[in-house]
């Protein structure tokens, strides 16, 4: 027997909860920008995936209008930090709502690290980061979803094997319902069944 939802039975932010806890395990952006005035942002994002390939563009949802988005906005570059196991806590930390004058790298003490191609920084802890431009924003009801063209893949080479970063070695954090966050569990191979007429 299933209990059937619909969004004007559970406004608000209950059908949020109830997606946000069975649409999982959810990639974190943890996304670096820097505003107008020179501040440093760093926030975590759940709601991250691929957009497209050629050209290569990532996408984060910003809901309400966060400071990542309005700095990506004003200032058109953004960095995706790969959020891992071992910065859990940094990472779940920078989800604080900090005022916009106040920048998470200082007030936290984490080190920054300069990136290649954009202003924006990078988070030096993370394995991988990923330097955007701005290509377009979309604006759906609350939130605003946030494209950026990647400029530069930058991977430490630690967490590199045969050519590619090595998932086991990237430790990967994700996003599940409520407070719950999820490692990387058990990973296996297994290729694609190609059509045989």
């Amino acid at each position: 027997m299933r209990t059937e939802h619909t969004p004007a039975a559970l406004p608000g932010r209950d059908f949020y909860k109830l997606m946000s806890s069975v649409i999982l395990p959810r990639p974190i952006a943890w996304v670096s920008t820097t505003s107008e005035s020179g501040v440093d942002n760093l926030a975590p994002h759940s709601f991250f995936t691929i957009s497209c390939t050629e050209p290569p563009i990532v996408q984060f949802t910003s809901v309400g209008r966060k400071d990542s988005l309005r700095n990506a906005e004003a200032t058109g570059e953004f960095v995706v930090n790969l959020a891992t196991e071992p910065l859990q806590d940094q990472v779940n930390a920078t989800g604080t709502e900090y005022p916009p004058h106040l920048s998470e790298f200082d007030e936290l003490g984490i080190e920054r690290e300069a990136s290649t191609t954009v202003r924006p920084p990078r988070v030096a802890a993370s394995p991988v980061a990923l330097e955007c431009a701005l290509h377009s924003t979309l604006r759906l009801g609350d939130s605003t979803v946030v494209f950026g063209r990647v400029q530069t893949v930058a991977v430490d080479e630690s967490v590199v094997v045969d050519g590619l970063p090595e998932a086991t070695l990237l430790r990967p954090m994700a996003r599940l319902g409520r407070n719950e966050w999820s490692t990387l569990g058990e990973v296996r191979a297994v290729d694609r069944i190609p059509y045989r007429p």
